[in-house]
């Protein structure tokens, strides 16, 4: 009898009282008295990082009031409050947002099925024109909607993979060349992470995202760990390292560009600086795509 693989747990909604809980805790056990200013009285403390009642004297609300909010009752609290709190836990501009979505969550009257999304038609005539430029199209859950012959020479043949496994995060954890294209691989996991987690807060009743979250936490280990620390970050500007199998090392950076129509959507582009060896692989890139396109290789995924 051949063995059957083990089906995956059926997809829950994220528990939003639960996350709130875990995302204040978290927060605050990455902070020690001496970081806020506090006195730190004794060597011996209970818990990991600030006690509640400290975090509640630096925000200016009762101790009572801030264990409600951290045991993920957020309802009637006022934005000056979280505002209050998010000074105190010294949270950065993606965590101040995460807090609002988990403690403020936006309510609709009617669920409503998740709609596929898709790169407008424009976007993938503006890809195809940026010659030189590996660009692609990321939506929600990291899902990769639409790229260029470019990105294809630089990343993999995405138009390979069956529609629904063209996402970032599966491809990052479950695909083991990303590994070895990503030279500071664990950096790029934890991005991932980070942004499912804000993801996660915007739509928590998302299902595609829940059987995400779900499948990655089954198969990968690495994938568990990082979730588990409620680490959230917006997409936006940097360098990534490559180590291409055909060009060798690339150092390249990377803008992510918000769609003013559809804020769920980013174009993300790459470009290294001009007359440097990267540079000059990227070229020999272009030239070696342009090859495989006229072979009859399919380069863009539209």
């Amino acid at each position: 009898m051949d063995d059957q693989p083990t089906p995956l747990p059926a997809p829950e909604p994220l528990d939003g009282r639960a996350e709130l809980s875990e995302f204040l805790r978290t927060r605050r056990a990455r902070l020690q008295p001496e970081d806020v200013g506090l006195p730190n009285f004794g060597r011996h403390r209970r818990v990991p990082g600030l006690r509640r009642e400290e975090l509640a004297q630096l925000a200016g609300v009762s101790v009572a009031y801030y264990t409600r909010l951290e045991q993920g009752n957020g309802r009637n609290v006022s934005g000056e409050v979280l505002d209050a709190i998010a000074r105190a836990l010294r949270l950065t501009d993606a965590e101040h947002s995460h807090l609002t979505h988990l403690a403020k969550p936006k309510h609709h009257k009617k669920k409503r099925p998740a709609r596929p999304q898709h790169a407008r038609p424009a976007l993938h005539h503006l890809m195809d024109a940026m010659d030189g430029v590996p660009a692609y199209v990321v939506g929600r859950r990291s899902d990769i909607l639409g790229w260029n012959r470019m990105a294809a020479a630089l990343f993999g043949d995405w138009a390979a993979l069956p529609p629904e496994e063209r996402n970032w995060a599966r491809i990052c954890f479950l695909h083991p060349e990303a590994r070895e294209l990503f030279v500071d691989w664990e950096q790029k996991a934890s991005d991932m992470v980070s942004f499912l987690r804000m993801d996660a807060g915007c739509f928590p009743n998302d299902p595609l995202l829940s059987a995400l979250v779900g499948e990655l936490s089954v198969k990968s280990e690495e994938f568990r760990s990082l979730w588990a620390r409620h680490d959230v970050r917006e997409k936006g500007h940097g360098v990534k390292r490559i180590r291409h199998p055909l060009v060798g090392d690339l150092t390249l950076s990377y803008e992510t560009l918000r769609l003013p129509d559809d804020h769920d959507q980013s174009l993300v582009t790459y470009h290294a600086e001009p007359d440097s060896a990267s540079a000059q692989g990227l070229r020999l890139l272009a030239s070696w795509g342009a090859d495989a396109t006229r072979a009859g290789a399919s380069g863009t995924g539209n």
